[in-house]
Formats: structure tokens, C-alpha cells, sequence
């Protein structure tokens, strides 16, 4: 007759057996959905379809030379992102103006007006094309500008922070 408490009884393996099982199984399942997702993130980006931040590049711009003693006037750029993600132009500043503000012409029934426009999107791939009949950069001019001159900006962007540029006087219209 077999000790029922003996390691080659059936009743001693049964327990201990059925706990290791278990417990190859708790761990296995997380284990398993962990492999699984980072081969998942692994080939998404392989293929290049996680993205790439976003690449800010601002051309020169253009400011119109105020007229009519006017201290008010308008900047232009020209704002491409060659990035996979999308970004924001958030504000703008210079040292060479007293107020800034990004502004958007809205055509509305029988007359056109002017917002303040929080931010601008540049998505990704794309290029903004600053207008008048569009967005720009609204500004209160500090002395006394000619054609020709360069105004630098920073153009402060939500993702890629700041960046430099430089706008020339230009007269309206050219």
C-alpha cells in the first residue's frame, strides 16, 4: 500500500502540479500581449507609419511698408512643414513692434472682417501661404520703417517651438 503524503502519490503531485500550471498561465497571458504589442509597434514603425515630428521651416517674409502715417500694418510668411506630424504657429513676436497678433480675414454676407485668430494649423506635409485675404501677422509698427528694411519675428510654434525669421518692407500690393 502507497503513504498517501508520499512524493510519488498522485494526491501530492496533483496540488503542486495544478499551482505551477496556474502560475505559467498568470504570467504567459501578460507576457504574450506584451510580445505581441511591441512586434505590433515594432512593424508600424519600421514602415514609417508612426510619423516623424514635425520640421518647421519659415521662408522669408514680407511687411507691408505702413502708409499714411499709419502705424498699423500686416506681415506675411510662408510656413511649411516637411514633418509627419502636424503643428500649431501659437504667437509671434519682435522686438521691432509693440503689439502682435495673428489675425484672419472672414468673408461674411455683404462684408468682410477681421478676427484675432488663436493659433494657425500646418499640418503635416503641408505649407500655410500667409495673405491678406487669409492670415497674418497683425502689428502695431514702433518708428518709422522704408522699403527695404528687415524685421525680424520669432514665430513660436505649439511642437517645434521658436524660430527665427526675417520679413522686408515691402510696398502693399507687391
Amino acid at each position: 500500500m502507497t503513504d498517501p503524503l508520499s512524493p510519488t502519490s498522485s494526491a501530492a503531485q496533483s496540488p503542486g502540479g495544478r499551482r505551477l500550471r496556474e502560475g505559467l498561465i498568470a504570467v504567459l497571458a501578460p507576457v504574450t500581449a506584451c510580445l505581441t504589442a511591441l512586434v505590433g509597434l515594432t512593424a508600424w514603425t519600421t514602415a514609417g507609419a508612426a510619423g516623424t515630428p514635425a520640421r518647421i521651416e519659415v521662408g522669408i517674409g514680407r511687411v507691408f511698408l505702413p502708409y499714411a502715417d499709419r502705424e498699423r500694418t500686416a506681415a506675411f510668411f510662408r510656413i511649411t512643414n516637411t514633418g509627419g506630424s502636424g503643428d500649431q504657429l501659437v504667437s509671434v513676436t519682435s522686438p521691432v513692434v509693440e503689439s502682435v497678433m495673428l489675425s484672419r480675414h472672414e468673408r461674411g454676407a455683404g462684408a468682410d472682417s477681421m478676427r484675432m485668430a488663436p493659433s494657425a494649423e500646418i499640418p503635416a506635409g503641408s505649407t500655410l501661404e500667409m495673405t491678406p485675404s487669409t492670415l497674418d501677422v497683425m502689428m502695431t509698427v514702433k518708428g518709422r520703417w522704408r522699403v527695404g528694411d528687415a524685421v525680424p519675428f520669432v514665430l513660436h510654434f505649439r511642437h517645434s517651438g521658436p524660430v527665427q525669421a526675417v520679413a522686408f518692407v515691402v510696398r502693399p500690393g507687391s
